[in-house]
């Protein structure tokens, strides 16, 4: 799978690049249909103290897949993001066994 990451408002960080990568990782293993995986970090000024952004765009056959978090950490925000999309791919991948 082909990752590429992109930072608004926040400093690059190889550590949040591999916890990443490792839970998208994990996803590819369960649907291989998965080829690239756009990673945006963003942080905005909230009052809720959720201000950190991680939203996923997952290209796959067929439409892409996109999800969003904010949470108060980026690794809260990457792992509920990442299990958001497991929940769509799960779906899409149901429609693809019924072609």
């Amino acid at each position: 799978m082909q990752f590429i990451f992109e930072y608004h408002s926040v400093s690059k960080s190889e550590r949040l690049e591999t916890f990443a990568r490792e839970k998208l990782e994990h996803l590819q293993t369960k649907f291989d249909f998965v080829h690239r995986a756009d990673v945006f970090f963003k942080k905005e000024n909230r009052s809720d103290g959720e201000e950190q952004i991680c939203d996923i765009r997952l290209s796959l056959p067929g439409p892409r897949i996109f999800a969003s978090t904010n949470a108060t950490s980026f690794e809260s925000a990457i792992a509920e993001t990442v299990r958001d999309l497991e929940d769509q791919l799960r779906k899409q991948k149901e429609k693809m066994k019924l072609r």
